[in-house]
């Protein structure tokens, strides 16, 4: 067997698509994704630059065809805009994409447009400048919305809002987010919070707020037009009526959308993991580190890994912990 064997698991899922952390630091905390006072990884236990460049041809050697950079936070490593630069020379990959808190990309938007980036998406979960300081607990509102500027002034192919609705937090501004994302001619997706990692300070089964609901809200305002395109992504979208919005919900809980599953994610620290909701993972840096591993033993370890993706998540609203990692050990 080949590399060129494409990534296909036990449910016949093809996997197209890489997630790609290059750091598990952030310069905010936010209350959905950390805890306050985090440690992280030591720096030799993070990936270089170059064994990331080097899982990733692998992986588009084995038919990924889409990588997003993640983290933490990705543009809080320097080495960020030459790792875009780096991918996409790759043949055979299509498309680079970055998910971002925005604070670097008043400085950084048009380098990584130019490095060969092709959509972003930024985290904005609140206009309020006080709500959206105590949410990331560092944030400036103020710099955020500049990178926001910056970005759509890049002319990326694609830049997206996400919001993660939170009950009692920032739910009475999902009609002022979908407003502001219309002003600026940009998409916006709402997430429904999931529960990885312990030490969150707030009760999840207090705040949780569903799909179905933060789309009622919506239509309070807008009128919502079911839109049939597919971003490679879990989100489903809707389309605001003679604008340039759509507006997309990711329902990890309300409704599982493991069945059409494309993705595996890759850790900082160089763990592949099959799924979001499951803790199964496999070491690939102490493999890529063993100088007798070839690139063929690599894509056979992957491709081996991946037939044993899980058939689901399970996430239970009722819990208030599913996975004990972060979400900024995980990925995104």
């Amino acid at each position: 067997m080949n590399s060129s064997t494409p990534l296909i698991d036990a449910f016949g899922r093809k996997v197209t698509y890489l997630r790609l952390s290059v750091t598990d630091r952030c310069d905010f905390r936010c209350v959905y994704c950390m805890s306050e006072q985090m440690q992280f990884l030591p720096r030799s236990q993070v990936l270089s630059l170059e064994e990331m460049q080097t899982i990733a041809a692998v992986f588009v050697g084995l038919g990924v065809t889409k990588i997003r950079l993640t983290g933490g936070e990705p543009l809080v490593r320097k080495d960020c805009v030459s790792l875009v630069r780096g991918l996409s020379e790759l043949e055979g990959l299509k498309e680079i994409t970055l998910t971002t808190n925005g604070n670097q990309l008043a400085q950084l938007a048009k380098p990584l447009k130019e490095a060969g980036l092709g959509r972003i998406n930024i985290s904005l979960d609140s206009l309020n400048p006080e709500k959206f300081h105590a949410i990331t607990r560092t944030g400036q509102l103020s710099q955020v919305l500049a990178g926001i500027d910056a970005a759509v002034d890049a002319g990326f192919d694609g830049t997206k809002l996400n919001a993660v609705i939170m009950k009692g937090r920032n739910d009475d501004e999902i009609i002022a987010l979908a407003e502001y994302a219309v002003s600026k001619g940009v998409d916006i997706t709402y997430i429904e919070e999931m529960p990885l990692g312990e030490g969150i300070n707030h009760d999840r089964r207090e705040s949780f707020m569903s799909s179905d609901e933060v789309r009622s809200r919506l239509r309070e305002r807008f009128r919502l037009q079911a839109a049939f395109e597919n971003s490679g992504g879990p989100a489903r979208y809707y389309r605001i009526p003679d604008t340039q919005t759509r507006v997309g919900f990711i329902s990890p809980h309300s409704c599982n959308f493991c069945h059409a599953c494309n993705r595996v994610r890759l850790t900082a620290e160089g763990k592949l993991l099959l799924c979001l909701g499951n803790e199964n993972a496999i070491d690939l840096k102490k493999l890529l580190r063993d100088p007798e591993t070839t690139p063929q033993i690599l894509a056979d370890t992957i491709r081996n890994a991946v037939y044993y993706k899980p058939e689901r998540h399970i996430f239970n609203v009722d819990e208030q912990v599913s996975i004990v990692r972060f979400m900024n050990m995980t990925g995104g």
